[in-house]
């Protein structure tokens, strides 16, 4: 009996510990502040987003989960994770998305000939096993300028990608902020 009992203990004692190593997302107020409009978010929500993010979209698969993020002005950003089957599967799916954000504003230009980008590297985040960020700066021949911060982070083998966007140029970007919030998405993962 007390074999019994010691297996049930163990066996209820799992479930818990499997819904703590759900991968927790960012709340709208640990997004970097916007001047004159509070963030809301959508729902965690499975799946690749749609509209896809620029230059690592592709890479993202279908075990992604997401949450986009708004402000009532223009801004956006975006949280995606992936939940790898092993810790050497998320270092190389973080150098993967790593690899696409360093070569971003190249590969915007050459599939939008109608558009210039500039992108600028940012260092690393201390958080868990590391992130980097990375920040894209777009013009169109029609006048629009935004600009995109992004950072991919990893704990164990969990990969997050953290993307902010908003009408501006490099000066607009809020690194100082967005690394904070990098370090929260990835420090909050678990």
């Amino acid at each position: 009996m007390g074999a019994v009992l010691a297996a049930a203990g163990v066996a209820a004692g799992t479930v818990p510990a499997a819904a703590a190593d759900t991968p927790r997302f960012l709340s709208p107020s640990e997004l970097p502040p916007h001047s004159s409009s509070s963030w809301t978010a959508g729902p965690v929500t499975a799946g690749q987003p749609d509209p896809l993010p620029m230059c690592v979209g592709e890479a993202l698969p279908s075990i992604s989960v997401h949450r986009a993020y708004r402000t009532d002005l223009d801004t956006g950003a975006l949280q995606v994770t992936v939940v790898e089957r092993s810790e050497q599967r998320a270092k190389d799916f973080a150098g993967l998305l790593r690899k696409n954000l360093e070569g971003c504003a190249e590969k915007v230009m050459q599939q939008y000939p109608d558009i210039t980008a500039k992108q600028k590297y940012y260092g690393k985040v201390n958080a868990e096993e590391g992130a980097h960020v990375y920040g894209v700066h777009t013009t169109a021949t029609w006048g629009a300028s935004d600009i995109n911060m992004f950072s991919v982070g990893r704990d164990g083998n969990t990969v997050t990608l953290v993307q902010w966007g908003q009408m501006g140029n490099f000066a607009n970007a809020q690194v100082a902020d967005f690394k904070t919030t990098t370090a929260t998405a990835v420090n909050k993962l678990y």
